[in-house]
Order: C-alpha cells, then sequence, then structure tokens
C-alpha cells in the first residue's frame, strides 16, 4: 500500500534549508511507493494544531524556486514536546493517514523525531521517522558537516574582510571593532570568521570561540597589543563566549531559557565594548549580524545548496528502504572533496553536540589551522574574494 508522507521544518533557518524541503517533495513526488506528500505549517506545534498542506498541488515553478530561498518555506518552531504532546502529535499523523515522517532539523528536532519514533513503536504505529540534518552551528555529531554551514561559513569569512576594511579606513574614529556571530555552544561560526585571513594586518585579529574561556584582563591586554602593532583591532566572540567562572558574558538575562533549556542571548559584545572603551580609552563598536547571518542569500555555497538538496533526497530513499529513527549524515571520503551520504541512529545524535576539536581551534594570531583549513574551505564553495591593501608611497615635500 502506498506510503503518506509528511515533511516538516524546525529550529532556526538557515539558507539552504529550503533546499532540502524542494529534495524531499521532488524524490517524494517521484517515487510510485508514495501516494501523497503533505507539510506541516510551523513543525510540530503546527502538526498539533492540525495545520497541514498538499504540498503535491504546489506549482512546480515555486517549488523549484525554494531551492534558492532563505528561511523556513513552512514555517518553524522551537517547540519541546511533552510525554503527552508525542502522543497527540501520532494521532495528528494517524489522522492524516501518514505514515513516513521528514524532519528538518538541528539537534532539538532531532530530539523530537526520536521521541515519536520510539512512541509510535510502543504503540504500535507503523510510523517511520527520518531527519534531514539543518543547523548554521554544525555540531551535529557523526555527520562531518551540515546543510547550512558552508554559506554561514562564506557569508562571515567575506564579513570580516569587509568589516575589518571599514575599521581599518576608520582608525582615527573607531580604533575597535567587536563582531558577534552565531554557533551556540561550538565554535565552528567563529572560526570561519578566519578563513579570509592571509597576513597579520588581515581581520579578524583576535578570536573567542565558546571552547575557550574569556578572561576579561587577558582579553583587554590583547585588544592593546594588537592595537599597538596594526593600529585597529577586530574582534570576533561567540555569542555564548563564557568568563573564567563559567558564566555567560554579557548585558542581558541569564537565567532565561527556552523550552528546550538554551539560554536567551546576553550581548557578550555590547559589554566587551564598554569594557575597552572605560578600561583602555578607545573607542570601540560593536556588530551583531543576527539572523542575516543564518540565512541570507548573498553569499550562498552552491556547495551548501546541492548538498542540502541531495540530502533532502537521501531522506526518501531511506524511507522507502523501510529505515526509521535515523538521520541522514555527510560522508567526506578521502581524497578531492566530494560528499557521499549515509544514516546514524537519531540515538546517538539527539541532545549531543560536536565541539570544535583541538586541532581546528584558531591559533592565537587568529589565523585559521592548515587542518581547519582543509576541512571547511571545500564548504564555502569557491574562493573569497581578494581585497586591496595600497602600499601607501608617501611623498616628501621640499622644505
Amino acid at each position: 500500500m502506498p506510503m503518506r508522507l509528511l515533511v516538516a521544518q524546525s529550529g532556526g533557518p538557515t539558507a539552504v534549508i529550503n533546499s532540502s524541503l524542494l529534495g524531499v517533495i521532488e524524490a517524494a513526488l517521484g517515487e510510485p511507493s508514495i501516494s501523497d506528500v503533505y507539510g506541516a505549517i510551523d513543525g510540530v506545534e503546527g502538526l498539533l494544531e492540525g495545520q497541514v498542506i498538499d504540498l503535491g498541488r504546489e506549482d512546480p515553478t515555486t517549488l523549484r524556486a525554494l531551492r534558492q530561498t532563505p528561511a523556513a518555506a513552512l514555517g518553524s518552531c522551537r517547540y519541546k514536546l511533552r510525554p503527552e504532546d508525542a502522543d497527540r502529535v501520532l494521532a495528528r499523523l494517524e489522522q492524516f493517514g501518514v505514515s513516513a515522517l521528514v524532519y528538518i532539523g538541528g539537534n532539538d528536532s532531532a530530539d523530537t523525531a526520536h521521541l515519536l519514533a520510539g512512541r509510535a513503536r510502543e504503540l504500535g504505529q507503523p510510523l517511520q521517522v527520518i531527519v534531514v540534518p539543518k543547523t548554521i552551528d554544525n555540531d551535529l555529531p557523526i555527520t562531518d558537516h551540515c546543510p547550512g554551514y558552508g554559506s554561514i561559513a562564506r557569508y562571515v569569512a567575506i564579513g570580516l574582510q569587509d568589516v575589518g576594511r571599514d575599521t581599518e579606513a576608520m582608525h582615527r574614529v573607531d580604533q575597535v571593532k567587536i563582531v558577534e556571530v552565531m554557533g551556540r555552544n561550538a565554535g565552528w561560526v567563529v572560526a570561519a570568521s578566519a578563513l579570509g585571513k592571509r597576513d597579520a594586518a588581515d581581520p579578524p585579529h583576535l578570536l573567542y570561540p565558546p571552547e575557550r574561556r574569556l578572561a576579561e584582563d587577558e582579553f583587554l591586554a590583547e585588544v592593546e597589543v594588537v592595537y599597538r602593532q596594526v593600529g585597529h583591532v577586530v574582534a570576533v566572540v561567540a555569542e555564548t563566549v563564557r568568563g573564567v567562572d563559567g558564566e555567560l558574558i554579557g548585558t542581558g538575562d541569564r537565567e532565561v531559557r527556552d523550552s528546550f533549556g538554551h539560554h536567551r542571548l546576553v550581548e557578550p559584545s555590547r559589554r566587551l565594548t564598554a569594557l575597552v572603551e572605560t578600561r583602555l580609552g578607545l573607542r570601540a563598536r560593536y556588530d551583531r549580524p543576527g539572523t542575516f547571518q543564518r540565512m541570507s542569500t548573498l553569499h550562498l555555497s552552491p556547495v551548501d545548496v546541492a548538498e542540502a538538496h541531495d540530502a533532502g533526497r537521501k531522506a526518501v530513499t531511506a524511507l522507502v528502504a523501510g529505515e526509521t529513527d535515523q538521520m541522514v549524515i555527510l560522508i567526506r571520503p578521502d581524497g578531492p572533496y566530494h560528499c557521499e551520504y549515509g544514516l546514524a541512529p537519531l540515538a546517538e545524535i539527539a541532545n549531543r553536540e560536536k565541539l570544535l576539536p583541538e586541532e581546528y581551534v584558531p591559533t592565537p594570531d587568529a589565523f585559521p589551522t592548515s587542518a581547519f583549513r582543509s576541512y571547511a574551505e571545500p564548504l564555502l564553495g569557491g574562493p573569497l574574494p581578494e581585497h586591496a591593501r595600497l602600499k601607501r608611497y608617501y611623498v616628501s615635500f621640499p622644505r
């Protein structure tokens, strides 16, 4: 009997999450064993309310445009299922005749999908569940990398080249620029911000991933050293950077958390900017790209777009093969870069994080390690722009 498939998106959107959605839809519509392809609006939260659409009725031109459309076309959510919610979701799926679920998301989405797959087994409900990975944080275990990371890596690498030249040009006005980037508890995005760095004068000059505790006195000393050497300073800090006491650095409410227990962001860049001005007497500014960085199509990585799309197709292949309670993973074989796909149990992924390995942590002078360059540069989808710096041959006037 043909299966009815439902796909949903969850968590923070990316620039390529809809490319994965398109991959799922295309593969499912072309699969004889799948009768209908539905979409849940706003993830499991919308599904609980019965907000389901028929994706098979969408215009093919609209669907094709998903490949280059950012954010989540189906809508997203951050909703932690309670035990009683799982039964309600399963009842909704049964009500719509759905026996195959594809959930596109990150750590928290893996937790949700794993809970649903397990509860369906307990109830004897015929439901297969496959997750397509999605996160700019790049912190899912087992998979080599995550769709969404290549594009944010390209975005921050180019962005730091640009903001660095702005800071260099305005060094008489603002001597220090602090850029705060996303990434949750892992430093993959912080590290990517230095991929355009070629010499000591290039930004960023200082990097503070969440894996490194930030001692404020040491931070100020490092800023002062770079300022004396270069004449201006560009530092990149993780949104979740912590002090030596393990507490989040920032000016906001450290105790507010979402339903998954994640802290509300507390803007460390604002606090560090104030420290630089009050303690060092240097004029400073901070930039927080915010959601621009995670979903901007200005610097889409074509590699990221293609891999996200293929990961969506692989999810349907897995369902047709009878798999469930699994996540599609990206595999990097030896040799010239290319990507293959496999599956990993959700039990080994849900609620786990992959932090930046020691060999990828940037050097103290903010240069990417050779190991990290080898890992990250193929994901950018092409070379970064090369900015010019004038030699500045000064003219001497006769006295």
